[in-house]
């Protein structure tokens, strides 16, 4: 399975903003020399946002141009489609449940058979994961101290569309997100822009 590899933080830098959610990803970013700062083209913002989003999510070209397809037949807008299509995928997810750390180690989760999604084991990091329908640790993942604790410690973030339980260790997607709800600094519309050029 092809996946994004490479410095978390190095990337970080490179794009100019902090899309692995580590604390210390910017520490070493250039004071004063910050990418905003520098003349970008239109079309360079453009690849500059797309970029990000990308590396927000975690997922490569071929499948996020797909994702941007998909998001053009919606009756929303399709920066708010693509970005709620994003925001739904099941690695996503057990990260902002707070299974995991981080999106990378949200997807191995996923990948390895950690994961159920409705008491039934789902491995695929892009499944789209429907409202009502309830992510948890298969149990023999739920002695995994690491795993356990994340879950537990991690309720500094929370978010109005998924819902956890503590006790059974599971969580839910309870509606879809609204895009103002989705904590990612990015504007969808240059992203859009860009794929539109393609065409």
């Amino acid at each position: 399975m092809a996946k994004m590899m490479g410095p978390r933080f190095k990337k970080c830098r490179r794009l100019g903003l902090n899309v692995c959610g580590h604390p210390k990803a910017m520490d070493r970013a250039a004071k004063g020399i910050a990418r905003d700062e520098k003349k970008l083209s239109p079309y360079g913002t453009q690849l500059l946002e797309k970029q990000r989003l990308k590396a927000y999510y975690g997922v490569l070209e071929k499948q996020f141009a797909n994702y941007v397809k998909k998001a053009t037949k919606s009756k929303s807008s399709t920066g708010t489609a693509l970005v709620e299509m994003l925001e739904c995928r099941l690695d996503n997810l057990v990260y902002r449940l707070g299974f995991a750390s981080s999106i990378r180690q949200a997807r191995q989760m996923v990948v390895h058979g950690h994961i159920l999604v409705d008491n039934k084991k789902v491995d695929i990091p892009s499944y789209n994961v429907s409202i009502g329908e309830v992510i948890s640790l298969r149990e023999k993942s739920q002695q995994n101290k690491l795993f356990k604790e994340n879950f537990i410690v991690n309720t500094t973030s929370t978010y109005p569309y998924l819902e956890k339980n503590i006790t059974n260790l599971s969580g839910s997607l309870i509606r879809q997100p609204e895009r103002f709800e989705v904590p990612i600094e990015i504007d969808d519309i240059l992203v859009v822009e860009f794929y539109s050029k393609l065409k």
